[in-house]
């Protein structure tokens, strides 16, 4: 396995350099055994290996990001990690970003162990970003963190989810009546304004969220600041998945800007045709971007 560095560009620059060129569309790839089965593959590693360099193919030229979902190469051992690390590395090649969707998230010596597995420059599973739990405390992924600014990479932690499960934590309130979502906002603003130091207020940090578009009001009534993180927003829920352009000024506000759209199966639907795939990836790239008004 080889590599090169991840860009001369931190992580925040090179994420608003690609939106704005290919516009707010990050595909998921993730190789579903309902969409192996739906593609005519095998549910194993060839399989997964066929699904995931097709949609890459297909996809990588055109969007802003790709998102491998990290278990459903993990289910197939040794063999499925080596379709994800291969994928990883060819990412680069398309001039996409490359979001590793592993949610990670330990304690001491544990965190730091992932964060070299995944945010370390050469490591084999480096993308350009990795999804990372906070619900240890956000000072748990302080490793991270201080990975992802020495190498460009990026983080994106998990806020104010959209599934129904995710409110009993991130909506629950501290004794001074902040809410958990509140406070994890507030701890990526304050790790960006450290690594963006005088950088000018438009520009991104390394600490993204994760923050699902169809949450209706509930980021202004658990008083989430999204603008003041200045980092990206990766969001579930966009364009045919739901939301649209007033849904998403109730959701993110001011902070619309920042928002990249996550698709999945919206896309990976339209397979196992490369060209299906590259014009679906391309309708969903512009519903996103006349939603959040950057059309």
């Amino acid at each position: 396995m080889w590599w090169w560095p991840v860009s001369d560009q931190p992580f925040g620059a090179r994420m608003a350099a690609v939106m704005d060129r290919r516009g707010p569309l990050c595909v998921g790839i993730d190789p579903h055994p309902s969409l192996l089965e739906a593609w005519g593959l095998p549910d194993s590693p060839a399989g997964v290996g066929e699904f995931a360099l097709t949609v890459l193919d297909a996809v990588g030229p055109h969007v802003a990001a790709i998102k491998p979902q990290s278990a459903l190469f993990e289910r197939h051992g040794a063999r499925g990690i080596l379709v994800l690390e291969t994928i990883v590395e060819l990412a680069r090649s398309y001039g996409t970003q490359c979001i590793v969707d592993a949610k990670r998230g330990d304690i001491g010596s544990t965190m730091a162990g992932y964060a070299d597995a995944y945010l370390r420059e050469g490591a084999p599973l480096a993308g350009d970003a990795l999804t990372v739990s906070p619900y240890l405390g956000f000072g748990s992924l302080a490793p991270a963190v201080t990975a992802a600014v020495a190498s460009g990479r990026g983080l994106f932690v998990l806020c104010l989810t959209s599934n129904p499960e995710g409110a009993s934590v991130q909506h629950a309130r501290d004794q001074q009546g902040r809410s958990v979502a509140a406070v994890i906002a507030e701890a990526a603003a304050r790790a960006n304004a450290m690594a963006l130091g005088e950088s000018p207020a438009g520009e991104w940090g390394p600490v993204g969220l994760v923050v699902g578009a169809t949450i209706g009001d509930a980021a202004r009534r658990l008083e989430v600041d999204l603008t003041a993180v200045r980092g990206v927003l990766l969001a579930p829920g966009i364009g045919a998945q739901g939301a649209g352009a007033a849904e998403l000024a109730d959701v993110f506000g001011e902070a619309r800007r920042a928002v990249l759209a996550s698709t999945s199966r919206g896309v990976l639907g339209a397979g196992p045709d490369k060209a299906a795939l590259r014009e679906a990836a391309l309708r969903a790239s512009a519903e996103a971007a006349e939603a959040l008004g950057r059309a």
